[in-house]
């Protein structure tokens, strides 16, 4: 008996299209719920080499929440390319700017790093507001517990 490798060909027709709902959810919970989802870990057919996973559009993600003091302690890191110009911003401030990149960047420190995690993150699609524009994909409701 031979273990069974999806090829790629028959990893994209199967995948599918879901649809979370951030809102009053921490920011931990939801990423590592889409990051499963986007890698393909929670189906039958889940091979780690192989992009297996499902497309995620995560919508009210303005309404996400930290836990504890992480909105006023978490600080994000970016640099600009200058000597000396290294940027910061708390949490809080990012997630009321921009609430898709706190997101995107908690999900890309969770799949694999290189061509594969680079692959999976453009699957997640993310909407500050309930509504999409995804509705011709048909996407399913996913409920993640709070």
């Amino acid at each position: 008996m031979s273990t069974y490798i999806p090829s790629r060909e028959k990893a994209l027709a199967d995948r599918k299209w879901l649809v979370i709902d951030a809102a009053d959810k921490p920011v931990g919970r939801i990423a590592t719920q889409v990051a499963s989802f986007l890698r393909g870990k929670h189906k039958v057919t889940f091979t780690p080499h192989v992009d297996t996973g499902d497309f995620v559009v995560v919508v009210n993600a303005s309404r996400m929440v930290f836990t504890g003091n992480k909105a006023k302690n978490k600080i994000y890191y970016h640099h600009t390319g200058y000597i000396g110009n290294l940027k910061e911003i708390r949490a809080g401030e990012l997630l009321a700017r921009n609430p898709g990149l706190v997101l995107r960047k908690a999900v890309k420190g969770m799949i694999p790093h290189g061509p594969l995690g680079n692959r999976l993150i453009l699957k997640l699609k993310v909407f500050s507001g309930p509504e999409h524009t995804h509705q011709a994909q048909v996407p399913e409701a996913v409920q993640i517990a709070s």
